[in-house]
Parts: C-alpha cells; structure tokens; sequence
C-alpha cells in the first residue's frame, strides 16, 4: 500500500489590498514568507512544502523568495486562487493538502501537525481544520482538504469562494465530512494575522519579545494575555468578509 501523501500549499501574493508587499516584509530576520515556509517544514507527516503565487511578473519576487526559504514554487492565475491550488496538487501529487496563508507568519507546527493526524486516524473525513470551531487566535488557522474535495471544488466554485478556496466546503457539514481540531480555552478574541500597518506592529512587537525561532502558540497567547497594550495595538481591526454564497 502506497503511503499517504500530505503537501503544504502556502499562497502568496505582492498585491494585498490592504497592505501591499506584505509577505516579503521583514520580520525579525527573515521576510513574512519565509516564516511560513519554515513552519511547515517543521510540521510533522508533512511532505513538499509549495508556495502558490500568481503568473504576474509582479509576483517574480515572490516566487525568488520562496525558493530561497525552500520551498517548491507553482504559479498561476492572480485572481483565481483555487485554480492555483488545483496546479499545486497536480504538479506535487498528494492524497490531500494543507492550506496554509503567507500572512500568518507565526503558523506553529504542532498545530499543523494536529490537524494532519485527525485526517491521517479517518481518511474519510473531506476537510479538517483548527477553524471549524475558533478558539485559537486569527493567524494560526490550518485547513486540510482531501485531494478529491479539492477538484471537486475546481470545477464547481465560483465567484468570493474561488478566492477563498475552502469557504465552499466547511459550511456544509450535510455534504462534506469536516472535523475540528479545538483547544481547551478560548483566544478566539486575539489576532496575529498580517493585514493592517496595525498588525505589522503587533508581529514586531511580538518577534520582538520571543525571538525568531519557530513559535508555539501557547508562548505567543501567554506573551498577549500578559501584555494588554499589544493587544490594543490591532485590537480594532476588522477582518475581511468571507463570501455567503
């Protein structure tokens, strides 16, 4: 029997509306994307680590930095995210993928890991993540979907869910077979995401006060529940509205 396959899909592009360039912005010693690429590399039943960017040639330098932090690099439309997943799934053959995002840099392996093992104990399941239920802080999410369900989605998604690549699947439990990684005590209330010159202050801070080596998500919870003012520091940005249909 082959052995299951499990590939990290990181996207990443320069032209975020809110703040443009973002992951190859510097944190501590190394760009925001290459944090990423590093987490999931650490992760454990993990394979190729592939970072999706666009065909644009203004997402050159994105694909560079990619290769530098050693990553597999696939590119294709800028405005069809799904469609790059699809690619990264066809050119690195897996049984099911890891959708990971370039603006959360302080992704933690272990999490990941979480997630990759429900799947790994029930195969069966379509989609597994840390976000079915939130109770981890905004910047730590980790979604696998399994490599049929990715298709799938390919050829039927359109519009908001084409950027959004899974927001088709989870809210349809009558459909799709999802489960939940959930930890003990609610942080839902924080973020560590990178979308706002507010959130760049916060990871400053942050890396900061922690180092640059790969973050646990229990070290970072603790630094914030002890540091109120970080907190203040993003504590009023709005995330972006996820498509209704």
């Amino acid at each position: 029997m082959a052995p299951v396959r499990v590939n990290a899909v990181i996207q990443a592009r320069l032209s975020s509306t809110r703040l443009p360039g973002k992951v190859l912005r510097r944190l501590g010693g190394r760009s925001v994307l290459s944090w990423g690429v590093r987490a999931a590399a650490h992760a454990a039943n993990l394979g190729t680590v592939i970072v999706a960017t666009s065909d644009s040639p203004d997402d050159d330098p994105v694909a560079e930095e990619a290769v530098r932090a050693g990553a597999a690099v696939v590119r294709g439309p800028l405005d069809d995210v799904l469609a790059r997943y699809e690619l990264a799934a066809r050119e690195h053959p897996c049984d099911a993928i890891v959708r990971l995002t370039a603006d959360c840099p302080l992704h933690d392996p272990t999490l990941i890991g979480q997630v990759i093992g429900l799947w790994l104990a029930d195969p069966s399941l379509q989609y597994v993540s840390n976000v079915v239920v939130r109770t981890l802080p905004r910047g730590f999410d980790a979604e696998l979907v399994r490599r049929d369900v990715l298709a799938e989605q390919n050829e039927r998604a359109t519009g908001g869910h084409r950027e959004h690549v899974t927001s088709a699947i989870y809210p349809q439990p009558a459909v799709y077979r999802c489960a939940g990684v959930i930890v003990g005590e609610d942080n839902s209330d924080l973020r560590v995401t990178l979308d706002t010159e507010q959130d760049a202050e916060l990871l400053d801070a942050i890396v900061a006060e922690l180092g640059d080596a790969v973050p646990s998500w229990r070290d970072v919870v603790a630094l914030l529940r002890s540091r109120p003012d970080l907190v203040a520091l993003n504590a009023e940005v709005v995330q972006k509205a996820m498509p209704t249909a």
